[in-house]
């Protein structure tokens, strides 16, 4: 039986869904035989759910996304983190490859991966990047877009440091160029793009190549959510909080921060892979709805 999504008021996405989550990882050994090792995490209850390939950032491991992955997941999705860097090793264009094999990987060995009776539904399938992961989904979406119904953006960064010079390049700075074919939400942060130390430490999200950029070159259907008060790394785990160290982070409750990004991207997956814009419309027409503050939201949908 197929499980359909959880539809409420606006609020519900930003609080954990009625599905009860498992996660689990699955090393490259496991008969399932994934191209990298895998952060799996699905709803414990028999159905077919959506599924999310997560792209994570330069520097985090995946675990460090715990909490949002759990909280996707509770609304009724499976998300599927592969490992894509070693530890701070350079940025190459690997990552995309990986995150390319996994994908090719997953109508033949996810549902292995999985409890008895918890299915993929593969026909709704969707990209989401954090960081230089954003820009790898970016990456991932041109060579794969056939394969995704939605793309989604957590405050993405594609130079202008290594590896800036990665093919395929994704931003042109002329707006509307980039065509991923498919519908695209960008989900930035108000504080990524200011240094730390007094400029010191240079920004992890820099003007002319973060969220804005990418939002602004992204062709219809595209949203964008600013969470205002936030800094690039603000979305992590406490655990890897440690990285904060290195960019600015917001004063406000970090917990709340993961809900309110949880919550825009529950909204954008039920509008564009359960065919429910409601919600979505929802949060545009009336974003303080979430536990942080979203300014600007702009939504243009042709």
């Amino acid at each position: 039986m197929e499980m359909k999504l959880q539809l409420g008021n606006e609020k519900s996405v930003f609080e954990a869904g009625n599905l009860a989550v498992k996660m689990m990882k699955v090393k490259k050994s496991d008969a399932s035989r994934p191209p990298a090792e895998l952060l799996v995490v699905a709803p414990e209850a028999q159905g077919r759910y959506p599924v999310v390939l997560f792209c994570h950032g330069y520097c985090t491991q995946t675990s460090w996304y715990s909490q949002l992955l759990c909280h996707i997941s509770s609304h009724g999705y499976i998300l599927v983190a592969p490992k894509l860097y070693q530890w701070l090793v350079i940025c190459t264009k690997d990552q995309t490859k990986t995150a390319s094999n996994v994908t090719k990987w997953l109508p033949e060995g996810l549902e292995a991966c999985l409890a008895e009776g918890v299915k993929p539904d593969l026909s709704k399938t969707a990209l989401m990047g954090h960081s230089r992961g954003g820009r790898t989904a970016f990456a991932l979406a041109l060579g794969h877009h056939h394969a995704f119904k939605a793309l989604v953006g957590l405050d993405p960064v594609a130079g202008p440091t290594p590896p800036a010079w990665v093919e395929p390049r994704i931003l042109s700075h002329v707006p509307r160029s980039l065509d991923v074919g498919m519908p695209v939400a960008v989900v930035g942060t108000g504080l990524g793009s200011r240094g730390k130390g007094g400029g010191f430490i240079p920004p992890l999200a820099p003007d002319g190549c973060n969220h804005s950029e990418f939002f602004n070159e992204s062709r219809p259907p595209c949203c964008y959510f600013m969470a205002k008060e936030y800094g690039h790394c603000d979305v992590l785990d406490d655990e890897g909080m440690g990285l904060g160290m290195a960019c600015r982070s917001g004063k406000g409750c970090k917990g709340k921060m993961r809900r309110g990004v949880g919550g825009v991207v529950v909204s954008f997956l039920h509008a564009y892979l359960g065919g429910d814009c409601r919600i979505l419309d929802g949060v545009v027409a009336a974003p303080d709805v979430a536990p942080i503050l979203l300014d600007p939201v702009i939504y243009v949908k042709e």
